[in-house]
């Protein structure tokens, strides 16, 4: 490997390099000092997110199995932002609660192999490449949710997640060796040339789809969703809500809007339907949810169907679209979820009642859960107004009227039960509030760069501009 190829490769051997790191940290840090290993991680992976923004230019390795571009290296910088914040919310939990485990080390290694795989998958460049890259990416969650084996909850959540990702790998497999049979090649670019519509193509597309459709948790691919995120530790739900869903949606678009394209008129009308079922089922779910692990669960599979709005368009204003509302949907939910672990971990409780009356003893928290739900509501000014108006501007750009408006009811469905949380934070009285805290400063710092990214990305135009004209790579 020469050094054009390291620099080519500098995200993936630097996380890579992060993590053996941590491993040698394991095996030389005394026990009584093993939490000085969250403090290792942050900083290491720090540097890694600030080295990502480092400009690259448009290569492949290995016969074209790997490449990467611009608007792929903007990718994995979301992802690294999104890791990182996450990291931080995440800090004080490992440390009063995974360390006295010796656990601490294997969250870490687990989160970042998974990362890892996250990186291939999005610079796949042929069907064997993402094929790895997403099983690297899978496997290591599965442990991170039944990290807590002392909870019973957590292992069955652990044991349904690895049976519903099995059952989604060997269905998504199976579609791809379909389109490797009908096309003679596992190569994206030699799929693309060759790929017509026939009864082969159009069942191997479909079982690939349905894979990715699991990691997305789009109906009806969502039935694991609800009590995974309940079992599983409160930062490995956030984790499977934001970063795995993300790395997901940003490979279909890729698929869909490059290797599939040639059955845009098949995948369309597919995605026209599961959007609606997606938008309805996780919608009305989550009126009737009071755990608020399950709670976010549903959300986040509603806010999946508000995405294919985007994919169903199939021009570059999609592509930038789900690409600005993916950035802010992770800073929106990782807020969510951030205020969710916050109280957890002081309190133990997360059930939606036993936030009644959360803001006359701690003002600061109900405010950031507050902007989190108007952002994932899509009420202005805040980011996530913007970022469903465009998804809906992009699918009515395609002559989509009906299906946006079908949206725009599940926006006010959604408006209504996550003001319910609202409700019970401001305007409920309890006679056992839950008492003021102060989080410890990694918990505050992930707090406020969520809260800086929902108020900001809603303002800054520049970005999305920018994050236009790199989709052009995928919508020549």
């Amino acid at each position: 490997m020469d050094f054009n190829s390291f620099i080519i490769l500098r995200q993936e051997i630097l996380l890579l390099a992060i993590t053996l790191g941590l491993v040698v940290g394991e095996i030389f840090i005394p026990k009584n000092k093993k939490r000085y290993i969250v403090h290792l991680a942050l900083f290491l992976f720090g540097i890694h997110t600030i080295v990502g923004f480092c400009n690259i230019e448009e290569s492949s390795l290995f016969g074209g199995m790997f490449r990467t571009n611009n608007m792929i290296h903007l990718f994995k910088n979301i992802l690294n932002v999104g890791v990182f914040v996450l990291l931080l919310q995440s800090a004080d939990w490992i440390q009063e609660k995974v360390i006295g485990q010796n656990k601490g080390t294997e969250f870490f290694i687990l989160m970042f192999s998974s990362l890892l795989g996250m990186y291939f998958m999005i610079s796949s460049g042929d069907f064997l490449m993402f094929f790895i890259g997403l099983e690297l990416s899978t496997l290591p969650v599965a442990a991170l949710v039944a990290l807590e084996t002392s909870k019973r909850i957590s292992s069955e959540a652990g044991v349904k997640f690895i049976l519903s990702a099995g059952l989604a790998t060997g269905v998504s497999l199976f579609g791809i060796s379909l389109l490797y049979a009908a096309t003679g090649s596992i190569y994206y670019n030699d799929v693309m040339t060759t790929l017509t519509s026939n009864n082969l193509t159009l069942l191997g597309s479909i079982l690939f789809f349905s894979g990715l459709a699991f990691k997305i948790s789009l109906v009806p691919f969502h039935f694991w969703t609800a009590d995974v995120y309940e079992g599983a530790p409160i930062s490995t739900a956030s984790y499977l809500s934001v970063i795995s869903k993300g790395a997901a949606v940003f490979i279909l678009m890729i698929l869909l809007f490059t290797v599939l394209k040639p059955l845009m008129h098949i995948w369309q009308t597919i995605i026209y339907v599961i959007a609606v079922a997606t938008m309805f089922i996780g919608n009305l779910f989550a009126l009737r949810q009071q755990n608020m692990k399950r709670f976010l669960a549903f959300s986040s599979i509603a806010q999946a169907g508000f995405i294919l709005l985007g994919l169903i368009s199939g021009t570059q204003l999609g592509t930038a679209t789900i690409v600005y509302f993916v950035l802010i949907y992770i800073f929106s939910n990782l807020a969510a979820f951030g205020v969710v672990q916050a109280i957890s971990l002081q309190t133990g409780k997360e059930n939606r009642d036993d936030y009644n009356g959360l803001y006359r003893t701690n003002p600061n928290l109900s405010l950031v859960m507050m902007l989190a739900l108007f952002s994932l509501a899509g009420i202005p000014p805040v980011a996530g107004f913007f970022g469903k108006f465009f998804l809906f501007a992009a699918a009515a750009s395609k002559g989509y009227y009906f299906l946006v408006f079908l949206a725009v009811v599940n926006v006010t469905i959604s408006l209504y039960y996550y003001l319910l949380v609202i409700r019970a934070m401001f305007i409920r009285k309890s006679e056992d509030p839950i008492p003021f805290f102060k989080s410890k400063i990694y918990m505050r710092l992930g707090l406020i760069i969520a809260v800086i990214g929902i108020l900001v990305l809603g303002l800054y135009s520049p970005l999305y501009d920018y994050i236009f004209e790199l989709s052009t790579i995928f919508n020549k």
